[in-house]
């Protein structure tokens, strides 16, 4: 029910702020600033999910579990600047930012269970890609050199 709760009145929020906002500032300078904001949430993408990966090759793969959740919550943050909306640019700006990504990650961090696998599991014996049997090739009369035409003369 919450989730449902959360669905409706997350757009009305985003719906009363379009119209407070546009109140205050016009609706072409609205405008602007929703397209821009999805412009800059392209760039920050790149841009802080670059560094990550810096980072990530830089300091090695000490704990590789914490570069992931920056560059998730970081592309997470993208996702909420491209969307229009003044209350998801809010959040979305609020990810950009490291130190709020490390108080989530955290706080999230003990809630979350990482579980691995094998790559191994997935591995095929090479053993296996053999099929050992027997064949006979069979040709039909109809391609047997020499053998019955419909284009020859009976």
């Amino acid at each position: 029910m919450r989730v449902f709760a959360l669905l409706l009145l997350w757009p009305l929020l985003e719906i009363g702020l379009f119209v407070v906002v546009g109140g205050a500032i016009g609706l072409w300078p609205t405008l602007a600033v929703v397209l821009g904001t999805g412009v800059l949430g392209v760039a920050l993408i790149r841009w802080q999910g670059m560094g990550v990966l810096r980072d990530l090759q830089q300091n090695g793969a000490v704990d590789p579990i914490s570069p992931i959740a920056h560059g998730a919550l970081i592309l997470l943050g993208g996702f909420l600047l491209i969307l229009p909306g003044f209350f998801t640019d809010v959040l979305g700006l609020m990810l950009m930012i490291p130190l709020v990504r490390r108080g989530l990650i955290a706080a999230l961090g003990p809630r979350i269970q990482v579980q691995g696998f094998a790559a191994s599991r997935f591995r095929r014996d090479p053993a296996e890609d053999w099929v050992d049997a027997e064949y006979e090739e069979v040709v039909p009369d109809r391609d047997k050199i020499g053998g019955p035409s419909k284009w020859s003369r009976h």
